[in-house]
């Protein structure tokens, strides 16, 4: 059952615990920031040396307050943290702010003493945010304890790192935007993002969550919890560089996901992924402010040809198209502007801007309003008219106002890039709900992120976990996947002094002789094909066993690799994410390649031919060079199965088939190895 986190962000009464008068200490930031609460709530300041903080009375101890406080921040040194969270619970707190660092992410004991911190908490039936963490702030209930102040507004905030949410809030002021609430995580040793987010989600004063994490904790709760948001849900992370994986792990502690992990984790959950903070204050504006895009047609309209020309090529790298507006459309805009203006998208005023303001208003109104295309991006430089004269001024917010009121109208999102963004003109369209933008990248960046997207399913259902059976090698790792439907080529296990010829045999030339005992046998000269009779037979053996002295042998019917694609099929166990499953171009070129797609596992068909379609390499598959298209389909459901067998055994840490051969008639297995959780080896 989800708890309720109100005593948390709309408390009856607020406790500091460290209160100071120092304008240097946490002690005193925070009570200056509850103070501003006061008409709301009572504050009670709590310093064992007693006296007076902050012209309040200061008690010795939590015990000595008149009232049970319902909120208590802790701001001691480490040493007594526990000892002030054990009193908190003693006088009934029903929730609790750890602001202390030096505790769980500084090691394994740590860790559990933290844990068993934890539990004390929750017994108490209270809940506690951090430690290791910033602070918490509501602006809907007048709740300030952190730091620094924030910009009201309708953003929900959860984030892993304080300094990074002040600059979220700097960010955010200066794009006229604000939070509703705030929670700083830290180490999310009780309350962890998922709760967070699905408290944010039913806040009746937020509108968009946004989140910077270094440690998903649960991470398919996370994804849960975003997927059943009815609010858009931004997520910044790290992990795209061994650097920012080990300046994590400093930071908090944390235990960092792939980035290609999190990729899969926001398709599911339907959540923006971005890199920088800059980026997410960005998509939150256009979330906030615009409408979807119904497609992705854009119209480009500026005052000179260079922003235009500009922002055509950034759209179309983007993926948006440019279509040719219509020529009665074209004929129309010609009408009231300068003869060398251009008409057809772009769209270039050629000064018709200087000579008349709201032709900005009549020109995007009738793109917006022609249905010829989805969106329009206005860029150049609209915004700096008012620099010149109070009359151009007031003049170009009349039209920045217009133009508002034409996206406003037609059901059209229209984004604004321009050389002027912090120009009052600019206030006024922000305030009209049209997102404002100082770079033409930033601009086309959100309009993309506006498309239509997927519906978000959350994280796939685990099916029941089962055993791991004791796994005889490579065969073993075959029989494990054979089980589950997955078709491999026939094959023959010879022992190391074994008739190999005979083996063949019974296959058939020609045929694959593999040296068994080693994962990567390629890569050791393990692998021989094509061999078409019993004195190649013989040769390969020979020096097979003269330079790695295998245990035994695999004698393999040759596959018609001529016919189709070899790619990988995989899957792995993310600390956070659990079972995550892969697919790309295989063989032994998979490593050089880099062509691979992620998703959390088991996979179904459908999300494993989504994956298979969004690779690069994708276009072999359909056929080349007049070749037969693929079975896609085939290799979509041996990716399913080999990922529900990987998320049914907890015991598998990698499990892969490399290469699937896929041909026009199927799809069939050619190697595979197991690597189990204890280390053991079998493919």
């Amino acid at each position: 059952m989800a708890r309720d986190l109100e005593p948390l962000f709309a408390p009856r009464s607020v406790a500091i615990v460290g209160a100071s008068d120092d304008p240097a200490k946490w002690g005193n930031w925070l009570g200056r920031g509850a103070l501003r609460g006061e008409h709301r709530r009572p504050v009670y300041m709590v310093n064992r040396n007693g006296g007076t903080i902050l012209d309040r009375p200061a008690y010795a101890s939590l015990h000595d307050l008149p009232d049970a406080p319902e909120l208590v921040v802790i701001a001691v040194p480490a040493a007594a943290f526990e000892q002030a969270v054990d009193d908190a619970l003693a006088v009934g707190a029903r929730a609790l702010v750890g602001i202390t660092a030096g505790l769980g992410e500084l090691g394994p004991e740590a860790q559990a003493r933290e844990r068993a911190l934890v539990e004390r908490v929750r017994a108490a039936g209270a809940m506690l945010l951090g430690p290791n963490c910033l602070g918490v702030f509501d602006a809907t209930s007048d709740l300030g304890l952190a730091s620094n102040e924030f910009p009201p507004g309708s953003i929900g905030l959860i984030s892993q790192s304080g300094n990074l949410a002040l600059e979220l809030g700097i960010l955010a002021r200066a794009a006229d935007m604000g939070f509703s609430r705030f929670a700083s995580v830290g180490n999310q040793a009780d309350l962890d993002l998922a709760e967070l987010v699905a408290s944010f989600a039913a806040h009746e004063g937020t509108e968009l969550i946004a989140v910077y994490a270094e440690d998903f904790s649960d991470g398919r709760a996370f994804v849960d919890a975003a997927a059943a948001a009815s609010t858009p849900v931004i997520l910044l992370t790290v992990g795209r560089s061994d650097a920012s994986i080990r300046a994590a792990v400093s930071h908090t502690g944390a235990l960092v996901s792939d980035i290609s992990v999190v990729e899969a984790a926001c398709r599911s959950a339907g959540a923006h992924l971005v890199s920088t903070p800059g980026e997410m204050i960005d998509l939150a504006q256009a979330l906030l402010r615009a409408r979807p895009l119904a497609g992705p047609r854009v119209a480009v309209i500026g005052d000179g040809g260079g922003h235009g020309a500009i922002a055509c090529d950034v759209a179309a790298t983007a993926g948006l198209e440019l279509p040719l507006l219509s020529q009665e459309l074209a004929g129309r805009l010609a009408a009231s502007l300068p003869h060398t203006a251009a008409t057809r998208n772009p769209v270039d005023l050629a000064g018709g801007g200087e000579q008349d303001f709201f032709s900005y208003a009549r020109v995007a109104r009738a793109v917006l309003e022609s249905g010829e295309v989805d969106a329009v991006l206005l860029t150049g430089y609209f915004g700096g008219y008012s620099q010149y004269s109070d009359e151009f001024a007031g003049q170009e917010a009349d039209v920045a106002r217009e133009v508002a009121r034409a996206a406003e109208e037609s059901g059209r999102p229209l984004v604004a890039q321009t050389m002027y963004a912090d120009s009052p003109t600019a206030a006024v369209l922000r305030a009209g709900s049209v997102p404002v933008y100082s770079s033409i990248e930033s601009a086309v960046a959100v309009l993309a992120a506006l498309l239509p997207r997927p519906p978000a399913p959350g994280s796939p259902e685990l099916p029941a976990q089962r055993p791991l059976p004791e796994l005889d090698g490579y065969f073993g790792a075959r029989a494990l996947l054979e089980a589950a439907g997955i078709e491999f080529v026939a094959a023959r296990s010879v022992p190391a002094g074994g008739d190999v010829e005979a083996a063949a045999g019974e296959l058939g030339y020609p045929v694959v002789v593999k040296a068994l005992g080693t994962l990567h046998k390629s890569d050791v000269g393990g692998v021989v094909v094509g061999i078409a009779g019993p004195d190649e037979l013989r040769a390969a053996v020979a020096d097979l066993r003269r330079r790695l002295d295998p245990p035994g042998f695999s004698v393999e019917r040759m596959a018609p690799v001529h016919e189709g694609l070899e790619l990988i099929v995989g899957a792995g166990r993310d600390p956070r994410f659990g079972p995550v499953a892969a697919v790309g171009l295989g063989g032994i070129y998979t490593e050089i390649f880099g062509d691979v797609a992620v998703g959390l596992a088991p996979l179904d068909v459908a999300e494993a031919e989504r994956m298979l379609y969004s690779l690069r390499g994708a276009p072999l598959m359909a056929g080349a060079r007049g070749r037969p298209p693929c079975d896609v389909r085939a290799a979509a459901e041996a990716a399913v199965a080999l990922s529900r067998v990987a998320a049914s055994h907890p015991g598998i840490a990698e499990i892969e088939i490399n290469p699937l051969l896929v041909t026009p008639d199927g799809a069939v297995a050619l190697d595979a190895r197991v690597i189990e959780i204890d280390g053991t080896n079998a493919g």
